[in-house]
């Protein structure tokens, strides 16, 4: 295996890593936003306001957006267990 080899694999799991975790990191960046702009405007300080609606959210974003996670997934894992005779020898 070469130094290539194991830099092109390293890119291709990172970048599978950050489509996966995209949707759910932005959906709970927008909801913490939105929480904290009604904090902000109904002055209540209270820090553990925002999990109920974050939790809420990304339930929601799996459920919608959990199939295309799935396959994305499946995709990268049998590619990559399709292409460990290349990378043996």
């Amino acid at each position: 295996m070469t130094p290539e080899m194991v830099m092109t694999l390293s890119h291709q799991a990172m970048y599978v890593a950050l489509l996966l975790a995209a949707p759910l990191l932005l959906v709970s960046l927008a909801v913490g936003l939105i929480v904290s702009l009604f904090q902000a405007a109904t002055q209540i300080n209270e820090s553990t306001l925002s999990f109920i609606p974050k939790l809420i959210a990304i339930a929601v974003t799996l459920v919608i957006a959990g199939p295309w996670m799935l396959t994305t997934m499946l995709d990268y894992m049998r590619h990559m267990f399709t292409s460990i005779p290349s990378l043996a020898g």
